[in-house]
């Protein structure tokens, strides 16, 4: 069982290397889904949105890194 931990453990450390910047990303893609659906009807401010937030979360975790 402990071999099989650590075997999952190191296929999720191929793709996820920081999950709090992973968990970030999903959340904003569900959050610019829902407001490209629902609130901002027009289709380019959807993108602008997703683009910002993404940007803004890159930034946040850049920063944070730096700090370590």
């Amino acid at each position: 069982m402990h071999s099989l931990k650590a075997i999952w453990s190191e296929l999720l450390g191929l793709f996820v290397d920081d999950g709090s910047f992973a968990i970030a990303i999903l959340v904003w893609l569900g959050v610019s889904w829902l407001l490209s659906t629902y609130l901002l009807r027009q289709s380019e401010w959807g993108g602008i949105v997703l683009f910002a937030g993404l940007g803004i979360i890159l930034v946040e975790s850049t920063m944070r890194r730096s700090r370590l």
